[in-house]
């Protein structure tokens, strides 16, 4: 099972948990130094329908990358909420 990036990462793309992924499976639609580089606080405003992903086929599901998360938008695949289990979907496609 692999992590999961739900609705919360939209607008908000912290990139803490980018720097602590061990296999780099943590990407956006702009690199991730890119994102980094944008003050947090006009991120919503940069970047307001943008999120991050994880990718499945590299997320050794180490754990690492959720309790750094500031908006709880990371979770196990099993575990996520029920509105939100379509970003397993989302997450999986960008990567194709």
């Amino acid at each position: 099972m692999a992590y999961v990036i739900a609705e919360p990462c939209i607008a908000t793309c912290d990139t803490a948990c980018a720097s602590v992924c061990p296999v780099d499976c943590i990407r956006g639609p702009i690199p991730v130094d890119e994102i980094a580089r944008i003050p947090a606080a006009l991120r919503g405003s940069q970047l307001p329908r943008l999120q991050l992903y994880i990718d499945p086929e590299i997320c050794i599901c180490c754990g690492a990358c959720q309790p750094v998360c500031p908006v709880d938008a990371i979770f196990e695949e099993q575990d996520l909420p029920e509105s939100q289990r379509h970003y397993r979907e989302v997450n999986a496609r960008f990567f194709r």
